[in-house]
């Protein structure tokens, strides 16, 4: 029997129409390549990212894991405000073939301009020409650069808050496992908005969406065999590639963590915040009804969008003791 997927918000599935003239539901590696070329929208110039001088920016490099090439850091940074400030470390998405440390970042600056802080968005290899651990392992590198130099920036390395969408959020996941189990410097909280968290792709979600929507189930198969490889769905995924593959979800930062009710991701993303309580953890999990893949970059002034941007502000205040 067929499963039924369940309903698009109307605002969002006339956006959704519109989107799919460029943007079909199933990424190619082809599509993928090309998309990579041209960017993947209009790439944010330092005169925006500043929001009228709000921000200084800065591309800087730094090293990248041992052995490895550097790795470039978008860093912005309040002007006129003193320090020491928080700070949001973002991971970029694009289903681990796709984006750069510019993808998305707007999403960062809006909780930066409210809460007066410091952005740092890393810049990693992209499968398959990079496959795990790359991403990760440069995710890493990026993350303790930053912590060893926050106070440089004008940041509090006690204060740094990592953060990232689709394939950033399922990085962001896995680097809060990683600092966990290397004993490195804990960030003090971990956003994961619609989450790449599992490489078996078989939830009933990813089946009810499959050709629906954006980044489907066969988009989902491209982007974890690109990471992957043949050991992609098998016995021996490592959990900082795939987190849902993680035994032991105990000594995680707070997690906030949201996801659409139409799209691939959400029954993995609601088990992995499930799995988070059921350690004794701490999670916020939203469920946007009708919400697709990404809805709320894509189709900004939709309501449910609003809704869905409007809810982190208050999570971050509380994180921060505000």
């Amino acid at each position: 029997m067929a499963m039924v997927p369940p309903p698009f918000d109307p605002e969002l599935a006339a956006a959704l129409a519109v989107l799919a003239e460029n943007l079909p539901s199933t990424m190619t590696l082809e599509l993928a390549r090309r998309l990579r070329a041209q960017g993947l929208g209009a790439v944010p110039a330092n005169e925006e990212l500043g929001r009228d001088g709000f921000f200084a920016v800065e591309d800087r490099a730094v090293p990248g894991p041992p052995g490895d090439p550097d790795i470039s850091l978008l860093i912005c940074r309040p002007t006129d405000v003193p320090g020491p400030r928080p700070i949001i470390y973002g991971i970029h998405g694009g289903g681990m073939i796709l984006g750069d440390n510019r993808t998305g970042v707007a999403g960062a600056l809006d909780w930066a301009e409210e809460i007066e802080a410091i952005v740092v968005s890393v810049e990693y290899r992209l499968a398959p020409e990079n496959p795990h651990p790359a991403p990760i392992e440069d995710v890493y590198a990026g993350y303790l650069w930053t912590v060893e130099h926050a106070e440089e920036l004008g940041g509090d390395p006690e204060r740094i808050i990592i953060a990232g969408a689709s394939a950033g959020g399922g990085l962001t996941a896995a680097l809060a496992l990683l600092v966990r189990d290397r004993k490195a410097q804990q960030p003090l909280g971990q956003i994961l908005l619609c989450p790449m968290l599992d490489d078996r792709n078989d939830t009933p979600s990813a089946q009810q969406m499959a050709g629906l929507g954006v980044w489907d189930r066969a988009s989902n198969e491209l982007g974890w065999g690109s990471l992957l490889g043949e050991a992609r769905g098998g016995a021996d995924v490592s959990e900082y590639a795939a987190p849902a593959r993680a035994e032991d979800l105990s000594g995680l930062p707070p997690a906030f963590i949201d996801v659409g009710s139409a799209e691939t991701f959400r029954d993995e993303a609601v088990a992995y915040a499930t799995r988070i309580w059921q350690a004794g953890g701490v999670a916020e999990l939203h469920v946007w009804p009708g919400g697709f893949h990404g809805f709320e970059g894509m189709a900004p002034q939709a309501a449910l969008s609003r809704s869905a941007a409007a809810a982190r502000l208050p999570w971050l205040r509380r994180l921060l003791g505000e």
